[in-house]
């Protein structure tokens, strides 16, 4: 039972091996091939089918999470309260004691938030994920992160409620999203030292925004002349910090929307031809010369201004101008139209689309309660373009879209085009989550990918660890690693069924649906 929790890459044993500078010790170390598990990871003893979504953002059963710690050290910013045997979620947060509708309200009135131009958001430091939560009642899709052991579970709590969340810091390497990826970038008293290291951190944020993408800060040190009272800190020190802000964002080319009570709010440009201008004269922070902006599994942060695609002038968009959501979900991506994603044309992407919208209508005629709420959090960890999400895009569902690094094509940077979110990942490892956190898997082709690279045993035992007690997985691959993952599952409590593929019995290519059966582990005394 005291692997419960367990996140195999986020073990704070092993952390503490590693360097506190930058916070080192907090990102991702994972087990050598001699400290791997080769067991099944229990569910608390009264383990319980979550909340249905929407009830879910609100609900939580206290014996899937046993914890009380938030409930208690937030109980003043409403972050969480316990009410009998489960957790309710006002909406609360430490910038917003009004909730985070009201908050996001205040947001709405300064940028653009109900039009379709926002559509992908990024929370660094999200607590229980509260801002995410409230942004998808406005369709927008929010990656929230936090790192594993500030306050117990935050991340934890996050999915448990239904909304999209990893286990991740702004430590010494890059988040692993690529370039050009999110609308909106939110940090509300994040911790973030965004001042410090040259501006390294507001770089990443640089990195990983639209060009035209907002950045909002909430909090200390914004508007400190009104509010440096409450937040015991000299004026001095709050004002140097704002001053370096400002500085960092400037050196970035990034424009200050407004500043209004407690929110500031800057923007991107929508290319760099100013900014190269000013570049000549001011010469900070440097273009960053690496190869590719999109490269971010393990890979150091540099402090610099990743470049933007070339524009033939200054009114145009860097990368191509994307259509506003819904419309862009299936609009062929720019980094498909320009021709940047090698071997992949307009005409597949479109084929690809109409393909997945088969797959899961058969999907659902195999699985009954797909559109019922039932599955909510959802995983396709071999996403290629994002067709599988993008076909349960009617489903009160969100999905996790996974590019293995391994993969042939890195085709994240589309799938962020399209309006969907996800992550890279190698699948040799575990994924940056806590366990019990996905109602549903899609693996296609993964185990192609993957049998010769490491031990597929392991990364069962990982879906596992990921898949809440009656979960369900759907494979897809050649009948013969079909076979031989079923006599694996069959002996991790799931059971199985190989199906034919939708076209028929001929195609080489067959479906093995499993679920992972309800058991959990024994109370110990301490439990008890």
């Amino acid at each position: 039972m005291s692997f419960s929790e367990y996140t195999p890459c986020q073990d704070k044993v092993r952390g503490r091996k590693f360097d506190r500078n930058m916070l080192k010790y907090r990102e991702r170390h994972c087990p050598a091939k001699e400290e791997l598990l080769r067991c099944l990871i229990p569910a608390p003893p009264q383990y319980k089918t979550p909340f249905k979504w929407p009830q879910s953002r609100d609900y939580a059963w206290y014996s899937n999470i046993p914890h009380r710690e938030l409930s208690i050290e937030k109980a003043i910013q409403n972050w969480i309260q316990l009410e009998g045997n489960r957790f309710r979620f006002p909406g609360g947060g430490t910038m917003f004691p009004r909730g985070a509708d009201a908050y996001i309200d205040d947001i709405g009135r300064l940028i653009p938030l109900t039009d379709g131009t926002i559509r992908t958001a990024i929370d660094t430091g999200c607590g229980v994920a509260s801002f995410g939560a409230y942004l998808l009642n406005r369709n927008i899709l929010t990656m929230s992160f936090a790192p594993r052991d500030t306050h117990e579970a935050q991340v934890q709590f996050a999915l448990e409620r239904g909304v999209p969340a990893m286990i991740g810091i702004m430590g010494s390497q890059r988040l692993p999203y690529p370039a050009r990826a999110f609308d909106l970038a939110h940090c509300s008293r994040c911790l973030i030292p965004w001042q410090k290291y040259d501006g390294l951190y507001l770089a990443e944020v640089d990195r990983i925004l639209r060009p035209g993408g907002y950045w909002v800060l909430s909090g200390p040190p914004i508007h400190w002349k009104k509010f440096w009272r409450g937040w015991e800190r000299t004026r001095e020190d709050l004002k140097q910090e704002q001053d370096a802000i400002e500085d960092v964002a400037k050196s970035l080319c990034w424009k200050k929307v407004i500043e209004k009570n407690d929110l500031s709010v800057w923007q991107k440009p929508i290319n760099h031809v100013e900014c190269f201008r000013s570049k000549k004269v001011l010469k900070a922070p440097h273009m960053c010369e690496s190869d590719d902006p999109d490269t971010a599994w393990y890979r150091n942060l540099e402090a610099c201004v990743t470049p933007l695609p070339e524009v033939s002038s200054s009114d145009d968009v860097a990368g191509g101008a994307i259509e506003k959501w819904p419309e862009r979900a299936y609009a062929v991506p720019p980094r498909i139209r320009s021709g940047s994603t090698p071997g992949i044309t307009a005409e597949r992407f479109v084929e690809d689309n109409k393909l997945w919208k088969e797959r899961v209508a058969h999907y659902k005629r195999i699985i009954s309660p797909l559109p019922t709420g039932r599955y909510r959090n959802i995983m396709d960890m071999n996403a290629y373009l994002g067709g599988f999400a993008a076909a349960m895009l009617n489903y009160p569902v969100w999905v996790m879209n996974v590019v293995p690094i391994n993969s042939n094509h890195d085709t994240l940077g589309v799938i962020y085009e399209r309006g969907l979110i996800g992550t890279y990942q190698d699948w040799c490892e575990a994924f940056s989550t806590y366990p019990r956190t996905y109602d549903l898997i899609h693996a296609s082709g993964l185990f192609t990918l993957y049998q010769n690279r490491c031990d597929i045993t392991y990364i069962l035992l990982e879906m596992d660890r990921i898949l809440r007690p009656e979960g369900t997985v759907i494979f897809r691959d050649t009948v013969e690693l079909l076979v031989k993952i079923q006599s694996i599952t069959d002996g991790m409590r799931w059971k199985s069924q190989i199906m034919d593929h939708e076209s028929g019995p001929f195609n080489p290519e067959k479906i093995l649906v499993a679920v992972k059966t309800y058991w959990t582990g024994e109370a110990t005394q301490k439990q008890l």
